[in-house]
């Protein structure tokens, strides 16, 4: 078997964000979950299609 190795304690990285990037960040964000659900949505009409074409 390989060599234990101690585990190390967890380190917390503290990052500073602009006000502005962040907004831009949030809005990104909103825009991706959108298109998201969006995809699913033609996802699943493209899967009911197949379904009533096989039946």
């Amino acid at each position: 078997m390989g060599t234990l190795m101690p585990a190390t304690p967890t380190q917390t990285l503290y990052v500073s964000v602009r006000r502005d990037e962040l907004r831009k960040l949030k809005d990104e964000r909103d825009q991706l979950r959108q298109q998201v659900a969006q995809l699913h949505m033609m996802l699943e009409q493209a899967r009911s299609g197949d379904k009533a074409i096989n039946l």
